[in-house]
């Protein structure tokens, strides 16, 4: 419920132009560089082909009990005929330690709760990898922080190639053929076009991580043209840029076996009922990945066993996963951090960095069960404030009077000059880890030149004065500035400030920001929310103020390029269309998306290169958002688990949970563990004393 209904009088707020014009004062700054971290390892650098291809084996294996349990039975089909006609095939040079062997567990700690499984839908499963575990897309993008530069291309995935037309506006995809949904049934251009026709074009779905058609380019088409091949037709041409966002999590089809018959487009369902028609306790839903949900226990536990119908080998025909079981307890995100650290969870991505002094002092010590593993700094927050000033969230009196103060200049500046980041980033963690982020591209990143980087320092006498220019003062001598007279009844300027309380580092930087604020007269409220919650408000734009980690957008610029702008109505995080399905963008929004919509269309390097550095001063001087802090995130985990690839980041092009690609992670004979709470069981399969 809102709290604040004010009448909106007169001609509304009149803030384009600043009341004050500074004397000769010279706002912007020299931005010190990040200090040096000599804990951060570096990947080695490949080729895709020296990863994978897609081939027929001369023969196939699998875990001994498969066979004997399942498949001597007559219950399961011989693996070779679960397999696709050319499985995905790992190659064995590419694996930090060899070929693997079947067995053990991965024991996760997350602090999310799923929702369900409709993850097309808009369901999230709770995150920390599950949902990376589930799902399969047309191409992938994790493991690609460790592919040479020049090759930089999104890898084959349940595309296993494609080809451009001779103009560059038609790509023509060709599925992997033969591969199955986990219960048996056939993976083919059914599944890709029901995703496509009654989940991303239908604006009645809500996806979960962005898959609308602007995501794909306006006017983009795709239509089957048999079981395994598909064709997209854009507008531009060669616009590569699509094939990142048809990795996770924005093209992942689910399986419209189970999914269609429950769509309002084929049943008497509203989409909430589609949305909601596989809970958590639905178990053995069919899926593409390599672990299927057996088992869930309420604010206890999720238990995900291996596929047997899995379409990815080893060199020597195995069947992957290697690992027979992953396990997510329901916990909370800070004590992900700490059983990981322990050894009772096996993997974390670290990243809240409140942790990080205690999480470098154990793994230090000789008994540490798990290892520390720190990346580039692709952890970032900002301030983000709601733009859309024609309609976005349905906006009262008194919000819409805070957009039109978030859309003048002066009034952002007067923000981000209010914010300290060094003590904000000290109030974190001590130490060389955080950096001053004064927004836009990270530093560090591929994009990223400092010298096309506008930064504002603190300042807080100027902050005041810009805010005095604008008309906003506080004539009723509470300490609260008020809107001018005939705005929002003249009320003391009060701004909501959206902030997620599933992580400590989230509400404490939004506490940070609260009381920075309080020097410059203005009172802003805390409106936390757990995860789910808060990314609803964000997605339906009911917010004044979102203090947020930033996407993969402004660190790899290659993959979700288009919310680095507000390319379409729905495409980006803190700006978009109203009511009436426009978008009234800012002068300096324009340009912009003019360069994010040159970037997308160009594939030429040295181009791409000037126009993210347009991009940045563009974003940085116009205080697009406020940045806050940038950190690096650190990789957590077991020392017994083999094959994990040197320099993993927890987040570059996807998280950690893929870029370590899972499935052809193992444990050593001699270090496995029983961990296992479902041995020698598989999802649904006929037969099985396990779970059904």
């Amino acid at each position: 419920m809102r709290k604040h209904i004010y009448a909106l009088g007169g001609a509304g707020l009149l803030l384009s132009v600043s009341m004050l014009a500074l004397p000769a004062q010279e706002l912007t700054g020299e931005l010190p560089d990040p200090p040096e971290f000599s804990a951060q390892s570096e990947p080695v650098f490949v080729s895709v082909s020296d990863i994978l291809e897609y081939k027929a084996l001369p023969e196939y294996n699998e875990p001994d009990w498969v066979t004997s349990k399942y498949v001597d039975a007559g219950t399961l089909p011989p693996v070779g005929e679960r397999l696709p006609k050319e499985p995905l095939v790992y190659k064995a040079a590419n694996m930090p330690d060899g070929i693997g062997v079947y067995g053990d567990t991965m024991r996760h700690v997350i602090g999310g709760r799923p929702e369900g499984w409709n993850y097309i839908g808009g369901q999230s499963q709770g995150w920390g990898g599950i949902d990376i575990g589930l799902s399969e897309c047309l191409t992938r993008t994790g493991p690609l922080f460790t592919i040479k530069a020049d090759e930089l291309e999104p890898m084959p995935n349940l595309a296993k190639s494609w080809e451009w037309s001779e103009d560059g506006k038609e790509l023509t995809m060709h599925l992997i053929e033969g591969a199955k949904w986990s219960d048996g049934d056939p993976f083919d251009a059914d599944d890709v076009m029901f995703y496509w026709e009654d989940n991303v074009l239908d604006q009645n779905v809500s996806p979960l991580n962005g898959g609308t058609p602007e995501t794909f380019g306006q006017g983009t088409t795709l239509e089957a043209l048999d079981p395994y091949t598909i064709k997209w037709t854009f507008q531009e041409a060669f616009p590569t840029q699509y094939l990142y966002a048809m990795a996770y999590g924005t093209f992942c089809p689910g399986p419209s076996h189970i999914l269609k018959p429950e769509h309002p487009n084929y049943s008497d369902n509203t989409y909430d009922e589609y949305k909601n028609a596989f809970p958590p306790e639905y178990l053995n839903i069919p899926v593409m990945g390599a672990w299927v949900p057996v088992e869930y226990r309420p604010d206890d536990i999720i238990v995900m066993r291996r596929n047997p119908y899995y379409w990815k080998v080893d060199e020597n025909g195995n069947q992957l996963p290697y690992l027979n079981e992953m396990h997510y307890r329901l916990s909370t995100w800070a004590d992900r951090d700490v059983q990981a650290v322990a050894g009772s969870g096996d993997f974390s991505n670290l990243e809240q960095a409140e942790s990080y002094v205690e999480a470098l002092r154990r793994s230090a010590e000789d008994d540490a069960p798990a290892r520390l593993q720190f990346g580039a700094r692709t952890i970032g927050y900002a301030l983000r404030m709601n733009l859309s000033g024609n309609g976005w969230g349905e906006p009262d009196a008194r919000e819409q009077a805070v957009r039109e103060l978030n859309r003048d200049l002066d009034f952002r500046k007067a923000v981000t000059m209010a914010v300290d980041r060094q003590r904000l980033g000290e109030s974190l963690v001590r130490g060389p880890f955080t950096a001053i982020y004064p927004g836009g591209l990270y530093a560090g990143t591929t994009y990223y030149d400092k010298d096309s980087t506008v930064y504002y320092p603190h300042n807080l006498e100027a902050a005041n004065e810009l805010l005095d220019g604008l008309g906003l003062e506080d004539t009723d001598g509470n300490g609260i500035r008020n809107f001018p007279e005939g705005t929002a009844n003249g009320a003391d300027v009060e701004i909501t400030l959206l902030a997620n309380t599933d992580y400590g580092t989230d509400t404490n930087l939004a506490e940070g920001v609260i009381a920075m604020m309080e020097p410059l007269g203005l009172r802003v409220i805390a409106n936390f929310q757990q995860g789910t919650a808060r990314d609803d408000m964000a997605q339906a734009g009911q917010f004044d103020w979102n203090v947020e980690r930033q996407g993969a957008e402004m660190v790899s610029v290659v993959q979700g390029t288009s919310a680095l702008a507000p390319t379409g109505p729905r495409t980006h995080p803190f700006h978009r269309a109203g009511t009436d399905g426009t978008l009234d963008l800012l002068p300096f929004e324009q340009e912009l998306v003019d360069t994010v919509n040159a970037f997308i269309a160009t594939s030429d390097n040295a181009e791409r290169a000037e126009l993210m550095k347009q991009y940045q001063q563009i974003f940085t001087e116009n205080v697009y958002s406020v940045g806050l802090t940038q950190y690096p995130g650190a990789l957590i985990i077991n020392k017994r688990f083999a094959n994990i690839p040197a320099g993993a980041p927890i987040f570059m092009f996807n998280w950690a949970e893929d870029n370590i690609i899972r499935e052809r992670v193992y444990v050593p004979e001699d270090k496995q563990a029983s961990y296992e709470l479902h041995p020698e069981t598989l999802p649904g399969a006929p037969g099985s004393d396990g779970p059904m």
